[in-house]
């Protein structure tokens, strides 16, 4: 049963193949009813059965779950449809929004948003607003897309033989992706050039999660940094972005959270580790209190002083890794309170492919601060207009007022780091050992 810790979700993102999760316990026997195995019903007791290995609370809500298994196991099922709804109701009295069931297909859609892995052509749709026909907006790089020529603005208007009209840009993706190495032919259109034909073989695209540039500002030279989502291949980019932009001789970096819904917990992990050379990041405590941290490394990619921006979207891994640069005094937090979810989840294939997102443990940030449904206070708060939160494309501009003040704080950072005052006052490892631990109640 494959599994993998995880820390929030945008669509509820999910997991890897391999098992990531320490201590992991294995199933209870099932039960030996006639004709159980392989059934509707069999499907529901195993899902009970991982709640009941695993689940954070051991109360269950002050429930008597081995009662719930009962009444459960009692009902007669005739499809798999029916153990699903069944299974959604069984689940639900745990009043737990993380802990919850997924259809075969909703599984196979998290996975690849967490994996930040897709079988496809690599290009990014949307709906031009005055035709309203799909376009594309972006060819990824070193994508079939790209290879094969195809760019920004030219429309969609055909994918194999089907017209787009009145196609939404989900029904399009769908028909996009597929298996690696198999054709696919579009019709398009471009200003210059008129309609066009291109078959193009899908191939395995890696999901950007990062997106940086360089921002002159007055005698400064800023390293933006945008991160959507804790996807497998985040921390790989985040810090080819660090690397690429220490290169070019920034003098500070700006790091976007906003409306980052988190997703692995590990990414979280090694992403803090690149803004901190030493310090705790977070401690984790499951349901008997086992208390595990996981703590910076010597393994900084830089010093530069640096500005973490958040919202109220910001949640999970973003804000383990927002709760770890603020504790240890390496960031400086600027925007509106992050969401609060401190909770972390593993997540299980089932047996008929379907998937389970189990709550397993609560974290703590470095200062031993539980921010369930708390979130983290900005160190300098500053609301977005709705305008701007609605159109990212203005973010990391004039009209951004978090990113304008993220600036001024930069300044200031910068002006002390050259009168050499330490920008990074993290715990010691003795300091982060006074921390008591607590139990998830």
């Amino acid at each position: 049963m494959p599994q993998v810790k995880i820390l929030g979700f945008r669509y509820w993102s999910v997991v890897a193949s391999s098992v990531l999760v320490s201590g992991a316990m294995a199933l209870l026997p099932a039960p030996s009813y006639g004709g159980f195995q392989d059934s509707p019903k069999a499907l529901v007791d195993e899902v009970w059965q991982v709640v009941q290995q695993e689940y954070v609370d051991t109360s269950f809500n002050h429930l008597d779950w081995l009662a719930v298994r009962q009444e459960f196991l009692e009902q007669r099922y005739t499809s798999r449809e029916q153990a699903y709804r069944a299974i959604q109701g069984m689940l639900q009295r745990l009043n737990d929004p993380y802990t919850r069931f997924m259809t075969p297909e909703e599984f196979a859609i998290l996975r690849t948003q967490t994996s930040g892995e897709v079988s496809g052509i690599g290009i990014r749709l949307g709906v031009d607003e005055k035709t309203q026909q799909l376009t594309i907006l972006e060819p990824l790089a070193n994508s079939p897309a790209t290879r094969a020529g195809i760019e920004a603005g030219d429309r969609l208007l055909a994918i194999d033989g089907q017209s787009t009209r009145r196609m939404s840009v989900e029904e399009a993706s769908r028909r996009i992706r597929g298996r690696v190495g198999t054709p696919i032919e579009l019709q398009l259109f471009r200003p210059n050039r008129g309609t066009f034909r291109l078959t193009l073989m899908r191939a395995l695209i890696e999901l950007p999660a990062v997106r940086s540039l360089i921002k002159e500002e007055g005698e400064q030279r800023i390293g933006y940094i945008y991160l959507s989502e804790f996807t497998s291949h985040a921390a790989d980019q985040v810090q080819a972005a660090i690397q690429q932009l220490t290169a070019e001789r920034v003098d500070g970096f700006v790091l976007d959270l906003r409306g980052n819904p988190g997703g692995l917990l590990q990414a979280g992990i090694d992403i803090a580790r690149m803004w901190l050379n030493h310090g705790l990041i977070v401690r984790t405590v499951d349901r008997s209190g086992h208390s595990e941290q996981a703590r910076a490394n010597q393994s900084a990619l830089t010093t530069l002083p640096l500005v973490v921006l958040v919202d109220q979207r910001s949640a999970s891994s973003s804000e383990i890794l927002t709760g770890a640069l603020q504790d240890n005094g390496r960031a400086i937090v600027v925007g509106t309170k992050t969401y609060g979810k401190a909770l972390v989840q593993s997540i299980h294939q089932l047996s008929d492919g379907s998937g389970l997102s189990v709550t397993v443990a609560h974290y703590y940030t470095p200062k031993g601060t539980d921010i369930n449904r708390m979130g983290i206070t900005p160190n300098v708060v500053v609301n977005l207009p709705q305008e701007v939160s609605r159109n990212p494309r203005l973010w990391a501009t004039a009209a951004d007022p978090l990113y304008r003040e993220a600036v001024v704080q930069l300044r200031q950072a910068i002006y002390r780091a050259q009168l050499s005052t330490p920008l990074n006052t993290a715990q010691t490892a003795e300091g982060a050992q006074e921390l008591q631990p607590s139990l998830v109640k």
